[in-house]
């Protein structure tokens, strides 16, 4: 029983590692197009935005010396690319999938608009919105959350390497304990690394629910759609 109808999948690029220390694992990628398929065979309609930094973080780049419009410009290309890796390993285990880009980039994938990602998903196809919102100075999270918004999700789902918010990074502090939910207000006050402030603000103002899970462990965002107590809440 999915209790959600209408989702926006965030994924991270730092997890398309996997294993290796650059680029895009086939086996983690593989891993993500069979947990997606589960869901969407469920009648799921699914939007999907996934970021670059297993390629290239503008951020960073701009810290090293590069112009930060052209460093996020090159980011921005980094999550086209994997985009279109998911695409493919989607299209390969039987999921229909569009990449839809918020620059122009005619053939690499559609230019993007609301209108054509529902028209999409009602279909029945797994939309992969690449590019950012198409403009720098602004994360991906950022991006997921306009999307999500813009496509009206139920929920948006983050999903990383760590199975939830916790008070501090629990890679770092083992005392770290997890909150089973927590409110945007609390996120902002308490300073948690849980996406950007420009995200955290617009899902709340327009009232989306952001659930933080692992998605590096197989099976987990079946659970989250069947509505077990996995990960974090996030609300208003």
């Amino acid at each position: 029983m999915n209790k959600y109808k209408r989702i926006l999948l965030k994924l991270s690029g730092e997890s398309l590692m996997g294993n290796k220390q650059y680029g895009i694992d086939e086996v983690r990628l593989n891993e993500y197009a069979t947990q997606i398929k589960d869901v969407a065979d469920a009648g799921v309609q699914i939007g999907i935005v996934i970021g670059g930094g297993n390629i290239f973080r503008g951020l960073s780049g701009a810290a090293k010396g590069f112009d930060r419009v052209k460093g996020d410009q090159m980011g921005m290309l980094a999550t086209v690319i994997n985009s279109l890796a998911l695409n493919s390993a989607l299209n390969a285990v039987g999921v229909k999938s569009n990449v839809l880009t918020a620059i122009r980039m005619e053939p690499v994938g559609e230019y993007y608009n609301k209108w054509r990602a529902i028209e999409l998903m009602e279909q029945g196809h797994v939309v992969i919105i690449a590019g950012g919102t198409g403009n720098p100075f602004f994360t991906t999270d950022t991006a997921s959350s306009l999307r999500g918004i813009e496509i009206e999700a139920d929920v948006m789902l983050k999903g990383t390497r760590v199975d939830g918010i916790y008070t501090a990074d629990p890679e770092k502090d083992p005392n770290a304990t997890k909150f089973d939910e927590i409110t945007y207000d609390e996120v902002y006050t308490r300073g948690l690394k849980v996406m950007d402030l420009t995200a955290v603000a617009m899902c709340k103002d327009n009232n989306l629910p952001l659930i933080v899970f692992d998605m590096d462990t197989v099976g987990n965002l079946k659970k989250v759609m069947n509505g077990e107590g996995i990960g974090t809440l996030v609300h208003g």
